[in-house]
């Protein structure tokens, strides 16, 4: 009895927690369409501080911290929403407005040809979206044998059984890039960087010669950390070493 009140007591309390975010996000929103975009921040940061989270929060976040020309903040909840939503096109779009504030202006490595076509094959769509694929793929396969069984002409036969065995090749394939995507995504940790100005180090000692400068608003590759710093890499090949505090990791 005292476990099913509990459980009574938690459905209620989450149920009017949802409640209340959500009252704060509406307020936070009309603070927005009223130019009052400190107060709907705040406000947007209660919610985040209640471990709530989705692409619209950091999305509105985004577009109030743009409003006051904060780089930094406004590329970092660009990228947070799109990390939820990969192909939120409106935060696509921002993020580009968003980024053409920055001052560093880093050229990307040139891919080599098998990063070419891993960009342009597997790179085409998220996990998710490979992910999709495999389970369409594995119903085709599905219909098209239980065609191919129950047919009895010949030639009919044969046109199923082979689209069928196409199915199954699809879903090996879509599987497995899935699979690629997903681990990619696992094993990639990106930042912005925070700082207006930012001393990238040679080595992880704040006595060490500068390596290069990077400023607020920068993505970074975050490699590894010690005794206080990031290893990281941008875009252009170039790696070094900030202090932790200098970056917010994604």
């Amino acid at each position: 009895m005292k476990k099913i009140l509990f459980l009574c007591f938690l459905s209620f309390s989450i149920s009017v927690l949802g409640q209340d975010y959500k009252t704060t996000f509406e307020k936070a929103t009309q603070d927005y369409a009223n130019g009052n975009y400190e107060a709907a921040i705040s406000k947007y940061e209660q919610i985040l501080e209640g471990k709530q989270e989705s692409v619209a929060l950091y999305y509105n976040m985004a577009n109030a911290h743009y409003k006051l020309d904060h780089i930094a903040p406004s590329i970092y909840y660009y990228e947070k929403a799109l990390k939820l939503d990969p192909n939120h096109e409106d935060a696509l779009n921002n993020l580009v407005f968003a980024n053409n504030m920055t001052i560093d202006a880093i050229e990307k490595t040139a891919p080599t040809g098998f990063q070419k076509i891993k960009e342009n094959t597997i790179g085409s769509f998220s996990a998710d979206g490979w992910a999709q694929i495999a389970v369409i793929s594995i119903l085709i396969f599905v219909v098209f044998f239980i065609g191919y069984y129950f047919s009895e002409k010949s030639i009919t036969k044969r046109i199923l059984f082979t689209a069928s065995i196409l199915g199954v090749i699809l879903f090996i394939f879509s599987f497995t890039f899935s699979f690629i995507q997903q681990n990619n995504t696992s094993n990639e940790n990106f930042a912005i960087v925070f700082s207006e100005e930012a001393s990238i180090k040679a080595e992880p000692n704040p006595k060490a010669s500068e390596a290069f400068l990077l400023h607020e608003g920068t993505k970074v590759k975050l490699l590894d950390s010690f005794n206080g710093f990031y290893k990281l890499e941008i875009s252009d090949g170039r790696q070094g070493w900030l202090k932790q505090e200098s970056l917010k990791a994604l």
